[in-house]
């Protein structure tokens, strides 16, 4: 019910007798005094009314001879607290005055509304992840007759998503990655006209959201960076919706809604780790098999874990790469014997990283790198190129046991193993060929 202040305010010159009449009307036993401005400039109660009257004052006098002007009243700003402690210590009632003093509503112990209900944004964060080994077990080719086995960790770079609900089934996409805004009367328009906006409609069609909303997107990374972005951005987008669903997905559901946007509507080829690793997040160790997926989170003593942040060096080749072509021509070659041993390989020398970290042999975890590094390089010819080769002999002969390149090759972003105490001689020989190190 919308609140009428004229039933609680009378005009500065009015008479005593036209005040008690709105006093009889109102049941609140007092009148709010206002200036012509409309400000209120002070509370006459009957008893104020009655002492005045005693005093010689009449009923055609004006009312503000009757006025207490130190009365107790709050701001439109107060906190709710403070109404409740000053109902709580016996004041019956309080005007609530705008910041021109004009009178927007009075409060009582039985009339006490909550805050009005205002705009709502939702909010969702997805992070990126780099892999330290098992990459080319994760594709579902692989691990349909064989075990696949993937360790990585989330860091903190990532993918963010803000949402509000209109009331149309407008929609607009503003993507900061992309500098581009997608704008349409409807899903289904939004959908049929996807350009670069692919990933992003291929998500928003599993989910078929029955309401219009405006969607901002970025990210911490750049496009292409070999850090599972893809994915990332899809939970992240995922994370706004599920926030609306009374029967929220899960994380396995979430993982698999992202895969089946990217791999099966969008069609770009790849593994399933990146999908787990930015829905779980934390240090995981993935095994695959045609059955089901397992995640196993990986228990790391914190001593281990700092000195194993420490030692590593992650730095952008500043070469964007297509993932998806590269995951198309290891499909090509992997029926090959010598491709499976290698995949086979790659991921035994999984378990051995697992078994490095959790035992803290980090000098064997650096070499394993390494390992990791010449088993990926032979699985396409696409993974590498001269100046990636370049980067990385340069990156062993400045400190650096071992490194490999994240996500698919063909550029992107670096991970370096490096001792403490040669990872300044790294991070210069990085920066002196113009490579951003994070």
């Amino acid at each position: 019910m919308k609140f009428d202040s004229k039933k609680y305010v009378i005009d500065a010159d009015s008479s005593v007798k036209k005040a008690l009449e709105k006093v009889e009307k109102n049941h609140q036993g007092m009148i709010l005094i206002c200036a012509s401005s409309g400000e209120i400039i002070g509370l006459a109660t009957d008893g104020d009314i009655r002492r005045a009257l005693l005093r010689g004052v009449t009923v055609d006098d004006p009312i503000y001879l009757c006025a207490n002007k130190d009365f107790v009243w709050e701001s439109i700003h107060a906190p709710r607290e403070n109404l409740i402690k000053k109902l709580d210590s016996h004041i019956k009632f309080i005007p609530i005055l705008d910041d021109a003093k004009k009178l927007k509503m009075l409060v009582s112990k039985d009339f006490l509304p909550l805050r009005e209900e205002e705009e709502t944004y939702i909010r969702a964060r997805a992070p990126v992840r780099v892999s330290f080994g098992g990459g080319g077990s994760d594709v579902t080719n692989y691990f349909s007759g064989n075990t696949g086995a993937v360790i990585n960790s989330t860091i903190s770079l990532y993918s963010h998503a803000t949402m509000k609900i209109v009331e149309d089934s407008s929609i607009e996409i503003h993507s900061l990655d992309l500098g581009e805004t997608l704008y349409a009367s409807s899903l289904e328009e939004a959908i049929s006209n996807s350009g670069s906006f692919g990933l992003i409609l291929s998500t928003l069609k599993v989910i078929n959201p029955q309401y219009g909303f405006r969607l901002y997107l970025h990210s911490d990374f750049p496009i292409g960076s070999g850090l599972g972005g893809s994915a990332t951005l899809a939970a992240a987008i995922l994370g706004c919706f599920n926030m609306l669903r009374h029967d929220r997905w899960n994380r396995h559901e979430l993982a698999e809604i992202a895969y089946q946007a990217e791999r099966l509507h969008l069609g770009v080829a790849g593994g399933w780790q990146d999908q787990y690793a930015t829905v779980f997040g934390g240090f995981n160790f993935l095994e695959f098999d045609k059955k089901e997926n397992i995640i196993n989170p990986i228990r790391i003593h914190d001593e281990i874990l700092f000195e194993l942040e420490e030692s590593l060096v992650l730095c952008d080749t500043g070469i964007s790469h297509d993932s998806g072509n590269i995951h198309k021509d290891q499909k090509k070659v992997s029926d090959l014997k010598s491709i499976k041993k290698k995949v086979k390989e790659n991921v035994e020398l999984t378990y051995e990283i697992k078994n490095h970290l959790l035992r803290g042999n980090l000098a064997n975890f650096g070499s394993s790198l390494n390992r990791a590094w010449q088993i990926k390089k032979s699985l396409s010819k696409k993974i590498t190129n001269p100046k990636i080769n370049k980067i990385y002999d340069g990156a062993l002969e400045n400190g650096a046991l071992g490194g490999k390149l994240l996500g698919a090759g063909g550029g992107g972003f670096f991970i370096f193993y490096v001792p403490p105490f040669q990872k300044h001689n790294l991070i210069k020989y990085l920066e002196k060929i113009n490579l951003n190190v994070q």
